[in-house]
C-alpha cells in the first residue's frame, strides 16, 4: 500500500488527529487564562482523543504485518487489542480526570473571570470537531449500506471507524456541556456549576468508553462474518452435485477485511480421492471469488451423522 492509499484509507483518523491537537492546545490556553474546570477537562479530553488516534494508526500498522510461523493467520486482530486499549484510556484518563477535576472545582471553586476567551475557543473547537465529525459520518455511511446505525456498529469489524465516530460525537456533546457550564456559572454567579459541567463531561466519556470496550471485547474474542456472506458460502457448497450435505460453515474475522472459513461437508460416497481433492480446490477458489475478505478456507469431508452441525 502506497502512502497516498494509506492516507486515503485513514483519512478519518488523520483528520481527527489534526483537529484534536489544535483543539487541545486552544483549550489548555483558555483554561490557563480563565481557570475554567470544564475547559481544562475538555483539553484533557482532546489530548486523550489525539493519543487514541495515534494508537489506532499504530495498531493498523502492526496489524498489516504478513503471516509468519508464530502467527500463521497474520496479525490483523492486533488492531482489536489497541481498540480495547483506547477504550481503557478514555475511561481511565478522559473520564477519570474530568470527574476528579470537576469534584475538585465544586469543593474549591475558581474565582469567576472574563469568559470571552472560553467562548472563542469553544466556537473554534466546535468548528474543527464538526469538520472531523462530518468526515467520520460520511466514511461510516459508505460502509453501512443502508443498515441502521446501531446495527452497523454491532456488525462492524473495523474498530477505527466507529471509535472515531463515537469519540467525535462525545466531543461535540462535551463542548455543548462545557459552553452551558461556563455560561451558567457566570449567569448565576456560581463557579461550582463549572465543576458540575466537568463531572457531566466525565460521565459522557465513561459511557462511551464502556460501549467501545464492549465492542472491542467481542472483536478480540472473535466474531463471525456477515450472515449474508455465510449464506452465500453455504449455497455455493450445497449446489455442488458431489456434496450431499453441508454440516456446518464456521467463520471468524482474523482482521477487519480478512475472514477464515471452516466447512464440514458430506461428500458423495463413490467420489474418488483424486476427484475429491480437485473438487476441494475448485470450491476454495469459488469461495474466494464470492468475496475478497475470504482469505483462508478449510474444507473437511465428514459424514453427516458424525459431524457437529451448525450452531443455533
Amino acid at each position: 500500500m502506497t502512502r497516498r492509499e494509506h492516507f486515503k484509507k485513514n483519512i478519518v483518523l488523520y483528520g481527527a488527529l489534526a483537529a484534536n491537537l489544535g483543539i487541545a492546545a486552544a483549550k489548555f490556553f483558555a483554561a490557563a487564562i480563565t481557570g475554567s474546570s470544564s475547559m481544562l477537562t475538555e483539553g484533557v479530553h482532546s489530548l486523550v482523543d489525539s493519543g487514541n488516534q495515534v494508537l489506532l494508526l499504530y495498531g493498523q500498522k502492526r496489524a498489516a504485518r504478513p503471516p509468519d510461523r508464530l502467527h500463521p493467520f497474520g496479525y490483523g486482530r492486533e488492531l482489536y487489542f489497541w481498540a480495547f486499549v483506547v477504550a481503557i484510556l478514555i475511561f481511565a484518563v478522559g473520564a477519570g480526570v474530568s470527574v476528579y477535576e470537576g469534584i475538585a472545582h465544586i469543593r474549591e471553586p475558581e474565582p469567576l473571570r472574563d469568559p470571552t476567551i472560553n467562548y472563542v475557543v469553544l466556537g473554534f473547537a466546535f468548528m474543527l470537531e464538526g469538520t472531523a465529525w462530518t468526515i467520520a459520518v460520511r466514511e461510516f455511511n459508505t460502509k453501512r449500506h443502508g443498515t441502521r446505525w446501531w446495527a452497523s456498529v454491532r456488525q462492524s469489524k473495523d474498530p477505527a471507524g466507529f471509535i472515531v465516530l463515537f469519540e467525535d460525537s462525545a466531543a461535540m456533546l462535551g463542548l455543548v456541556v462545557a459552553a452551558v457550564g461556563v455560561w451558567a456559572s457566570h449567569h448565576y454567579g456560581d463557579p461550582s456549576i463549572d465543576g458540575i459541567a466537568s463531572v457531566l463531561i466525565g460521565t459522557v466519556l465513561a459511557a462511551v468508553a464502556l460501549l467501545l470496550a464492549r465492542e472491542a471485547k467481542g472483536l478480540i474474542i472473535g466474531e463471525a462474518a456477515d450472515p449474508r456472506l455465510i449464506d452465500s458460502i453455504r449455497e455455493a457448497i450445497a449446489k455442488r452435485p458431489e456434496i450431499t450435505a453441508v454440516n456446518h460453515v464456521r467463520t471468524i474475522h482474523t482482521a477487519p477485511e480478512s475472514v477464515f472459513v471452516a466447512i464440514s461437508a458430506d461428500f458423495r460416497d463413490d467420489l474418488p480421492m483424486g476427484e475429491a481433492e480437485r473438487l476441494i480446490e475448485a470450491m476454495e477458489a469459488d469461495l474466494k471469488a464470492i468475496s475478497s475478505v475470504v482469505s483462508s478456507v478449510y474444507i473437511r469431508p465428514e459424514k453427516r451423522q458424525d459431524a457437529v452441525l451448525d450452531l443455533p
